[in-house]
């Protein structure tokens, strides 16, 4: 059996990765409405200006500004109402001085308003006058031409994940059609002899396949296409097989590894026999998910990630869904997931030159909130689905401190 042979920091082992791992980002169209959560392969630009044409916020009377100066309820202004501008077309009227006319919210102003008073502060004399009972100022209520976003404009930038209100704003300014990155393809493959699917049963010594599942779910969040090769038996031949196919059509590959180190020799083997580079780190100086194996091969992705479901979880979101993000365009540790201060409600334990991710729970505490350790095993799944997020303890660290401030990186 041998030891971990290139153990490095995570940063070191992300370090050496980039320096062979270099995807590049393909493009495919399709309907905007339909691309939430989608990735931006190029920058949009505004067609033309948003609104295009001057719009009430309220409903009200437009006016010109100068005519309501110095009203108030005591000393009103006097207005004649010339018209109303229906919604959804033109305002044809033209206002002379002391004229106005009523508008409704979202609905365009004449060219000559300035401004529009709210209809709360008006009261009807007759049906051709008003009393304007407080003044405005020029551009009150007004949304002016380009106010939301200019011609030319960029509107969002190449590597933007799609929110429910950009697909709003690209709509509105009539692009129905977006070009987004094609998701990478990521190979899960589960291990081991006594790993069986969800469905049955387990007989003695045989466990449930969790990570398959996980995993794939991990991999979809990220942006990925998650593609599950099944459970492959503890033998050579059968994982050199499934890693070839993994790796003909696939972009990245994640084995989901027995944690014996006779298993992780084999993983070695066949991650090594790819081509070059080969495995960049066989080891991570980290807990949980020390024996993990990152490799590249002919300009493929390929991790080994511990058999444990919190260890895989972990070592996935620092490694894979940044290599997934890179596929993507996108900045491969920009907001992929919610961060947040808490209070930490256990004093923590570390050592230093390893760097620790300890699940917590959230609670809040007489308006604070803190963050519980869910101390667990990391073959126990209940230990995330208990937690709510989890907290970095640094490399150069003995611990945190009970009732110390932490960073929580939450669990979506």
């Amino acid at each position: 059996m041998s030891e971990f042979f290139n153990v490095l920091t995570p940063a070191d082992a992300w370090g050496v990765f980039r320096q062979h791992y270099h995807p590049k980002t393909t493009a495919e169209v399709m309907a905007t409405a339909q691309a939430l959560d989608r990735f931006l392969a190029e920058a949009p630009v505004a067609p033309h200006d948003l609104p295009q044409f001057r719009r009430s916020t309220v409903d009200g009377y437009a006016v010109r500004a100068r005519d309501t100066f110095g009203a108030s309820p005591g000393l009103p202004a006097f207005l004649e109402v010339v018209g109303e501008v229906p919604m959804g077309a033109a305002a044809a009227m033209r206002l002379a001085v002391g004229q106005a006319a009523l508008v409704h919210t979202g609905g365009m102003i004449p060219d000559d308003a300035d401004a529009v008073v709210m209809l709360e502060n008006t009261q009807r004399v007759d049906e051709r006058s008003i009393e304007v009972l407080s003044a405005v100022a020029v551009g009150e209520n007004v949304i002016q031409v380009g106010e939301d976003i200019a011609a030319g404009q960029q509107i969002l930038p190449a590597g933007h994940r799609l929110r429910p209100q950009d697909i709003g704003g690209l709509l509105a300014l009539g692009i129905v059609e977006v070009r987004v990155a094609r998701p990478p393809r990521v190979a899960i493959i589960s291990t081991g002899d006594e790993v069986i699917p969800p469905e049955q049963e387990p007989g003695p010594g045989q466990v449930r396949d969790i990570n398959s599942y996980t995993l794939a779910a991990l991999a979809l969040r990220a942006g990925g296409e998650p593609v599950p090769f099944g459970i492959i038996p503890d033998d050579k031949s059968a994982l050199e097989d499934a890693v070839h196919r993994a790796r003909d059509i696939c972009d990245l590959v994640v084995l989901s590894a027995g944690s014996s180190v006779s298993y992780r020799d084999m993983s070695v083997e066949v991650l090594s026999s790819l081509g070059k580079p080969g495995v960049l780190a066989h080891g991570i100086s980290i807990r949980p998910g020390k024996p993990t194996i990152i490799a590249v091969a002919d300009g493929k992705a390929f991790f080994g990630l511990p058999g444990n479901p919190v260890s895989a979880m972990v070592l996935f979101d620092l490694f894979v869904a940044p290599a997934i993000r890179l596929h993507l365009g996108a900045d491969p540790f920009g907001a992929y997931k919610p961060r947040l201060r808490a209070r930490l409600a256990r004093q923590i334990a570390s050592a230093a030159g390893r760097e620790d991710h300890v699940q917590v729970r959230l609670e809040e505490r007489e308006g604070e909130l803190w963050a519980v350790p869910v101390f667990g095993k990391s073959n126990l799944i209940y230990t995330l689905v208990h937690a709510d997020g989890v907290v970095r303890v640094p490399l150069d660290s003995l611990g945190l401190e009970q009732g110390s401030w932490v960073e929580v990186t939450l669990h979506q």
